[in-house]
């Protein structure tokens, strides 16, 4: 169930939803706490604990940027990296007994209209309003703007499916199982939690965040980075 709207003044969200501003207040937390332990870690002091922890994320985040997009001033780590924060730990609530956000389309859906406008916002930037807007929707060849229109909003559709998909489709195949074995699916749900859960979850965090920076690396210019 999405979020609605009820005729008797009562408003119903549903638990991914409230999950979702959870995860994202959890996260807020975490990092605020980090935060103090950074900025009173010694410099001349090998990092531990969460300082080395955070030390290992920002440089991954930061090399796959470099990578895939071309990013070597760290422009685009900051929202990269708080996306696969929220993804990896949303993907992963079914392993303590919670809905998973991402298993609601309105969540994925604004994950992916969030992402495509930041790509957008980073393209107009960098190239200007005018030529970023000639270049996605015009191109070489302008003929094209019919498909140029399709193909940015395609992108919406990618990300938000793709991850729903997959995320809803384990969901539902752990509940028929459950529903058809019964008790003894005990056995199997550690297999299908480590699967549907962990391996899968991690995967569509992965899919969703490389192919949003395989995108900027073609509409941001790295000259211009």
């Amino acid at each position: 169930m999405d979020v609605s709207i009820v005729f008797n003044g009562e408003i119903v969200v549903s638990p991914s939803v409230l999950n979702s501003v959870l995860v994202v207040l959890g996260l807020s937390l975490f990092f605020m706490l980090a935060s103090r332990k950074v900025r009173k870690a010694d410099p001349s002091e090998p990092s531990q604990g969460v300082v080395l922890f955070l030390e290992l994320m920002v440089i991954g985040v930061e090399g796959l940027c470099l990578e895939l997009t071309g990013d070597r001033k760290g422009r685009f780590g900051c929202f990269i990296g708080m996306l696969i924060c929220y993804l990896v730990v949303a993907n992963l609530l079914g392993l303590i007994g919670l809905t998973t956000p991402t298993s609601n389309y309105t969540v994925t859906l604004s994950l992916a209209l969030v992402s495509l406008f930041y790509l957008n916002f980073s393209g107009a930037r960098a190239k200007g309003l005018r030529t970023h807007m000639k270049d996605t929707f015009l191109g070489d060849f302008p003929v094209l703007l019919p498909l140029n229109v399709i193909g940015e909003f395609s992108k919406i559709l990618s990300l938000s499916f793709r991850l729903f998909g997959n995320v809803l489709s384990g969901a539902v195949i752990t509940a028929v199982l459950i529903y058809l074995l019964g008790w003894s699916t005990v056995v199997l749900m550690p297999v299908l939690n480590l699967y549907f859960d962990v391996f899968s979850g991690l995967l569509q965090t992965m899919i969703f965040s490389f192919l949003l920076m395989i995108w900027m690396g073609d509409t941001v210019p790295i000259d211009e980075l």
